[in-house]
């Protein structure tokens, strides 16, 4: 499934990088196009706006109209396309200007013309262009851009290549390549990120798939003994209770595991709530009030001294007292129980309980440390896991499920603050609790 999740993440970013880089690239040649066909356009204005003043005659070293000797007026040079200058960047466009008798003849105006046109164009054009109306236009069979102007009583008409506009088409070509090359990029880089971006979502799932696993194989063996001693109990109805209390007694035990179990995945449930409610902590919550932790704990100490007899180990403590923090005080006495049974659980036969409780910079610091064998160090990383247990047998003849250090974590949490296990072979174990301490009042100047 996350494969395929994967292959769609990927799809969707391609496909929209592809479709933004159509569109920003078709707009970049319709654009350039356009501009392109106005600067033809500009050229013929500009070709055309000149022509009457260009057609008049001149005669070096004497008055317009006549030679210096009576002679015929001289027709000016053609003039070369003009460089240089300040023209804001434009291209010098090859523009031919004609001008068209009444008959459709056409005679080039020499002093406006840069460029030359074959005869067969340029009788075609003209013959095209006859009894058209002024304005300009494109002739795509010949390839030529045009205009056309009455001025004085004279037809002109000015034309330009198309090729002076076809850049677009280069462009266009250039940034193909560029937003293939781009795709391929872009793919790599969504390849990667994919992987990164549903990396959580994989461990999630990783997650809830074994904590499906784990919690339907705790629930199994329960109602696998129910059953059985149900089937029992059915196969002798004639028998009187008390002749059956083994099978009876059995039952409620299994009954009660199973809720012990599930009021324990209640409680995550509502932790893990709490804090996707919250996005992360619930640390400041109106939920919370200002309590004092050294009292839980000493209350915790008391209730565990009997337990600690039982089992043969000795519990002591040093508690900083007057320590408060703000929280919900049934879930710091959840996880100082959970502390205390657990090491009370896993200290050898005579060994020790230590508490130790106190104020670390702006933290409370709770330690419950107990002697007796090493938590293996394959095994420590994962004791906050639910239903991690690194010796099942001992732990399920002891009634735990594994989920005791995973609520203590999210109870931490909760409060925001930290857990954390050290365990060392000559050492023994050591779980440390780190709770924000609330801020100090400042006093109002007086």
């Amino acid at each position: 499934m996350l494969k395929k999740l994967r292959i769609k993440f990927i799809a969707l970013n391609m496909t929209t990088v592809a479709l933004v880089l159509a569109v920003v690239f078709t707009a970049i040649c319709v654009i350039d196009y356009q501009q392109s066909v106005g600067r033809v356009h500009n050229a013929l204005d500009a070709a055309l706006s000149h022509v009457p003043g260009d057609e008049m005659a001149f005669r070096p070293g004497g008055t317009e109209g006549e030679g210096s000797a009576g002679a015929p007026a001289q027709t000016q040079a053609p003039l070369p396309p003009e460089i240089g200058g300040r023209r804001d960047g434009e291209a010098v466009i090859p523009v031919a200007v004609y001008e068209q008798a009444a008959d459709g003849t056409l005679s080039a105006v020499a002093t406006r013309t840069t460029a030359s046109i074959a005869d067969d164009v340029l009788a075609e054009a003209g013959e095209t262009l006859r009894s058209a109306s002024d304005g300009s236009g494109t002739l795509d069979a010949l390839g030529l851009f045009y205009a056309k102007r009455q001025m004085d009583g004279t037809t002109y008409l000015a034309f330009a290549d198309t090729s002076a506009a076809s850049g677009w088409q280069s462009l266009a070509l250039t940034l193909a390549g560029v937003g293939v090359v781009a795709l391929a990029a872009f793919f790599v880089i969504s390849l990667f990120f994919s992987r990164w971006a549903l990396r959580p979502v994989e461990r999630a799932w990783e997650q809830q798939r074994r904590f499906v696993a784990d919690a339907s194989h705790e629930l199994k063996t329960p109602l696998t003994v129910i059953l059985a001693n149900t089937s029992i109990l059915l196969e002798h109805p004639e028998r009187s209770v008390a002749s059956e209390s083994q099978w009876i007694e059995s039952t409620q035990t299994e009954a009660e595991r199973m809720q012990q179990l599930v009021s324990d995945l209640l409680l995550l449930a509502q932790l893990d709530a709490g804090k996707d409610a919250q996005g992360g902590t619930l640390n400041g919550s109106e939920a919370f009030a200002l309590l004092d932790f050294s009292d839980v704990v000493e209350a915790e100490l008391l209730q565990f001294e009997s337990v600690a007899f039982e089992r043969g180990v000795q519990l002591g403590g040093t508690v900083e007292q007057q320590i408060q923090v703000r929280g919900d005080a049934s879930r710091l006495h959840r996880l100082m129980a959970t502390l205390l049974d657990n090491a009370c659980k896993y200290a050898d036969n005579g060994g020790t309980v230590t508490v130790t409780l106190e104020c670390a910079g702006r933290a409370a610091q709770l330690a419950v440390h107990n002697t007796g064998p090493a938590i293996a160090p394959d095994d420590l990383p994962h004791v906050f896991d639910r239903f991690y247990r690194a010796d099942k047998a001992r732990t399920r003849d002891e009634g735990g499920y594994g989920l005791g250090l995973a609520i203590a974590q999210e109870i931490a949490e909760e409060h925001g603050g930290t857990i954390s296990a050290t365990s060392f072979k000559s050492a023994g174990t050591t779980f440390t609790v780190t709770l924000p301490l609330p801020p100090t009042p400042t006093t109002p100047a007086s």
